[in-house]
This record gives structure tokens, sequence and C-alpha cells, in this order.
């Protein structure tokens, strides 16, 4: 059984009273413990009135907002009646007025295992802004959704930073939030902060989130199964093109297509380019669908549902790649790529932003093969990093 960091200090009341200050919490829709209980509701519960303050990451502490570049508001929490601070406002960094009276900041968000996901770089701004003071601040640690050993995909080029891209990461890490708080710490962070990890107990690297036995809650409004973490890195991509990622439907990420594509028509040439690439794990299934927001809003879309069969053998970065390149070509005049601005980066392109690099677009439009693909996957740096913080059995 998977104890979260959550579920550590809920039961342990020795670990609850090292914490004897005022209380904040940096938590989402998917901050539950085992019992599907709110991380808020607990800490009420622990401090009482010494919970003074609640901070949410992009999508709202409520997960409730959609899409990059929309903002969430700050307001008064209709039950715990404390302030609740948007860190995806007009701010990304906590301001003094919000840490003001803060002794320990608690930190439970649920990453999905992808560089191209902001709750990361949330956490780094806040260390980097509670640097040189008194508040500690205490990461509940969370599984990786996707396993904690598969490591993916290019490592963003500091040319191509943004705020979904902030640190030098593949597009799949194979750590734990904790972890990657520990290695921006070690490595990124300009003065370390008074840091604190709680970490899990029995969770093993090779564990996918259905191992765990934990309860799934959306972490963002579009990650809507375990399954949709796993496809994430590469059809992500997607957003970076006039193509729909499945935004406005029920299977954002799973699903990719656009209103003037024919899916059964290439569906066995997709399948062979996947099967003569050598990658595995993943059958790709015609689909039409019918975005209700986002890109081709109340449009019939062809595409194709991505299907993974074998999680062992799966590699999604080069997978969606791979379908990527593939529409690029099938679509002809009416692919596009998405135009600036995209996270509030107005002189990339977005692809560029999602890459951390403008060699995948460079890739697609030539035409090249995987083997290019794997010449420009250099890992050795990363994993040399990632092997110094890594908290748990398995690698």
């Amino acid at each position: 059984m998977v104890i979260t960091g959550l579920d550590r200090i809920v039961a342990d009341s020795r670990l609850q009273k090292q914490f004897p200050g005022k209380v904040a919490l940096l938590g989402h829709n998917a901050s539950l413990d085992r019992q599907g209980q709110h991380a808020a509701l607990r800490f009420r519960q622990i401090f009482g009135d010494r919970l003074i303050k609640l901070f949410g990451p992009q999508h709202g502490f409520a997960t409730a907002d959609q899409d990059n570049m929309i903002e969430t508001d700050h307001f008064i929490h209709p039950f715990f009646r404390i302030p609740v601070y948007s860190l995806y406002s007009e701010t990304r960094v906590p301001t003094d007025a919000m840490l003001e009276g803060i002794d320990h900041l608690f930190v439970d968000l649920q990453d999905i295992g992808s560089r191209m996901y902001t709750y990361l770089y949330t956490l780094t701004l806040l260390l980097e802004k509670c640097a040189g003071m008194a508040i500690e601040v205490i990461v509940l640690d969370r599984p990786n959704p996707i396993n904690g050993l598969s490591v993916e995909g290019l490592v963003l080029d500091p040319e191509f930073t943004s705020f979904i891209g902030r640190h030098p990461l593949p597009a799949r890490h194979g750590l734990t939030i904790g972890e990657l708080a520990t290695l921006h710490q070690n490595h990124w962070a300009p003065v370390p902060a008074r840091l604190r990890i709680v970490p899990m107990q029995g969770w093993g690297r090779a564990m996918y989130f259905e191992d765990t036995g934990l309860p799934w809650a959306l972490p963002s409004p579009n990650i809507a199964r375990p399954e949709t973490a796993l496809v994430f890195p590469g059809t992500v991509h997607f957003e970076g093109t006039r193509l729909s990622e499945g935004r406005g439907t029920t299977q954002a990420f799973e699903v990719f297509g656009h209103p003037r594509f024919e899916p059964f028509q290439h569906a066995e040439h997709l399948q062979q380019v996947i099967q003569i690439s050598g990658l595995g794990g993943v059958s790709i299934r015609p689909v039409s669908f019918l975005p209700t927001f986002d890109k081709h809003t109340s449009l019939l879309c062809g595409g194709y549902q991505v299907h993974v069969t074998n999680r062992a053998t799966f590699c999604p970065w080069r997978t969606g790649l791979i379908l990527l390149r593939e529409m690029y070509y099938l679509l002809e005049d009416d692919f596009q790529w998405l135009e600036p601005p995209y996270e509030y980066i107005y002189d990339r392109m977005p692809i560029d932003i999602l890459s951390g690099t403008d060699q995948i677009r460079h890739w697609v439009e030539n035409r090249d093969g995987l083997d290019v693909l794997n010449d420009l996957e250099d890992l050795d740096e990363f994993l040399a990093l990632r092997k110094e913080v890594l908290l748990y059995p398995g690698d």
C-alpha cells in the first residue's frame, strides 16, 4: 500500500508536532488522502486555526479553470474562511503580503511526470521566493503516475525557457515532485530555501498510478485518467498546431484530429509507420469527435485515439512525435503550426516552447527518421544529476 506524504502527516501525531507555527497549503483538486479527503480539510482538523492561508497553482485551487493563459482570481474560501491566493494570476510568484505570517508552507500537488506541466515551476518559483526567509517549505511527496524509471525526450534548451519549461528536464523525467524539488535546490536554485520532503512509503519506481491503490482525481481539467498522463509527453505537442488535441472533449490528449481529415483513409499507414519505427505498446484507432470549446469548437474532427496496449514498451514522446510528423504530411496545406503567443511567450513558436527546442519542428518539417530523433536525445548529464536525488527503490 502506497502512503503519500499527506497520508503520513494525517496519521502521525508526532510528525504533526514538528510544525508548531502558522501553516499554509499549496494544493489543488488532487490533494487527497487515501480516503479521498482533501488536504485542506485534513489540515483544518490537524492544525485548527493555525491554517491561515491556501494557495492554488495553474487552473486554480479548485482546478476548474481551463487551458493556458486563463488566470485565476484570489478569493476568500467560503468554507474555510481564509484567503486563497492564485499563483497563476497577475503573479506567478507569491508576494511578501501573501507569505506574511506563515511559518510552514506545505505543498501537496500531483504532478504527471512531464516537463510540460506547470506545477513543478509553481513550486520552484515558490522555493526561490522563500529562500532567505524563515518560512519552511514542506513538499508532501506523491507518485509519478507514469512510473519513476522511464526517461525520454530532449532536454530543454535554455533559449526556450517558459512557464511550461523552466529547468533542463527531458519530456519524461521519471522523478517525483519531491525529487524534482531537491534537484532544483541542488543545481538550479540561486539560493537554497528551507526545504523538507515528506517521502512516501511503499512506492516503488516501477509503479504506475494504477498500482498504488490511491484514488485518482483530476490534477488539471484535461488530465482525465492516469492513461491520459501516460500519453501526454507525446500528444501534448499537438497543442503547438492547429489540430485539436482533444480539448473540449472528455478525452483530451488521448485524441487528436482536424475537421478536414478522414481518419480511416490513413489508419493503416499510421500503424505501419509506428511499427516500422520500432515503436510498440500502442494502437491507433480512427475516431470522430466534436470539441465543445477551444480549437474547432462545434466542428466534427476526424482523427485518432491513442490506446496504450503495453505500458512497458510504450514510448510516449517518440510515438507522439511520429504521429505529429505524419499528420504534418497527411494534412498537407491544412496543417498549420499554432502562432504565438503561447504561455505569454510572444517571440517563439508554441511548438518550440512545448518541445524545449526548435529542432523538433525542423525534424517534423524535414520528415526525418527516428534515428535522427534518437541522435538529438542526449540524456547523459540529466541522468547523472537524477541519480543524486532518487528517494525510492527500483532504479
